[in-house]
């Protein structure tokens, strides 16, 4: 059976005055997925989790969260989701305790009611030795635990997170996503804004926005084989050797060579399926070079969207 749809846009879109912040956005996304949205910073993506937060009006189209339109029924709403901002927005004078408990009173929660979720989110997110520290003296990786339990404390069907592994180092940031795997599990539908290609790639599905319109949407498999990211008579393939910045200055000049670029100590080049790999190593060892690695791959979710916006702003 298809999974539940969760979110839903058509042509969601917003203006400001002449300036079009997000142009006719549609998409959908399934009960309990986490959907990766992306894009260049001032491309649209905060202002669409503004809108299906209800904290911004549609100026065309329509957006809903498990059915309900998230201009009109904003009360409704409210019990539905939870935000999570880019920017840490919790009070920096009170403790880890004290901010949970004011944002679970907030929503209403009290009691034993209040008691019971306080102590879920403390075990889920481990801030058991921080309740009594002030937020501000918290670590980045921690002070996104407490933001994310925060918002989850009314128990939401739906977690907004803009950027919310931004400034964190990799472990809390790897840390991070393992709780995000948890909520997934548990049926909350997580929408996760980010610049990491290798968060996209952990997603369920993906978008990817730019300059104010949605440029592809869907599994990262099916990304993955789009013809504009395929083209016809090409191959990819991965070259490692030393001194990889030397060789890519080498491989770009070559006439056949469409595309390079550095991963780690690792080439990634688009090049002509009749492109010999002798042919790279010896135009390699010309520039002392003589170990060479070279695998033929896949495209990455960034080459996806690499190809996508460059076919894009050459009106492709």
């Amino acid at each position: 059976m298809p999974a539940e749809t969760m979110i839903e846009c058509e042509n969601l879109t917003r203006r400001f005055g002449h300036f079009t912040a997000v142009d006719h956005v549609s998409f959908s996304i399934a009960k309990g997925s986490i959907f990766g949205f992306l894009g260049p910073n001032g491309s649209g993506k905060s202002t669409v989790i503004r809108m299906l937060c209800g904290l911004l009006e549609p100026s065309d189209g329509f957006g809903r969260i498990a059915g309900i339109d998230v201009a009109r029924d904003t009360a409704q709403l409210k019990g539905l989701v939870g935000y999570m901002s880019q920017k840490f927005s919790l009070y920096d004078e009170l403790t880890a305790t004290e901010n949970l408990l004011f944002y679970g009173r907030l929503y209403g929660l009290g009691g034993h009611t209040l008691k019971e979720r306080l102590n879920e989110l403390i075990e889920i997110t481990h801030l058991q030795p921080y309740l009594n520290r002030r937020a501000a003296l918290l670590s980045g990786g921690w002070r996104q635990r407490l933001a994310m339990a925060c918002a989850l404390v009314h128990k939401p069907q739906v977690l907004f997170l803009d950027e919310p592994t931004a400034g964190i180092d990799p472990v809390a940031r790897r840390e991070l996503w393992d709780l995000l795997f948890e909520f997934s599990s548990q049926g909350v539908t997580l929408f996760v804004t980010t610049h990491y290609m290798d968060e996209a790639e952990r997603c369920t599905k993906v978008g990817y926005i730019d300059t104010s319109k949605l440029v592809v949407c869907g599994l990262p498999d099916d990304l993955k084989q789009l013809p504009q990211v395929n083209p016809p008579g090409t191959r990819r393939l991965d070259v490692t050797c030393d001194h990889v910045t030397v060789g890519l200055q080498v491989l770009r000049r070559l006439p056949g060579v469409l595309a390079a670029t550095v991963f780690g100590q690792s080439m990634h080049l688009l090049v002509e399926q009749k492109m010999s790999e002798q042919f790279i190593r010896d135009e390699l060892a010309k520039v002392k070079i003589p170990q060479v690695d070279i695998r033929p791959i896949g495209p990455s979710l960034e080459d996806v969207f690499v190809a996508l916006t460059s076919n894009r702003n050459n009106g492709k």
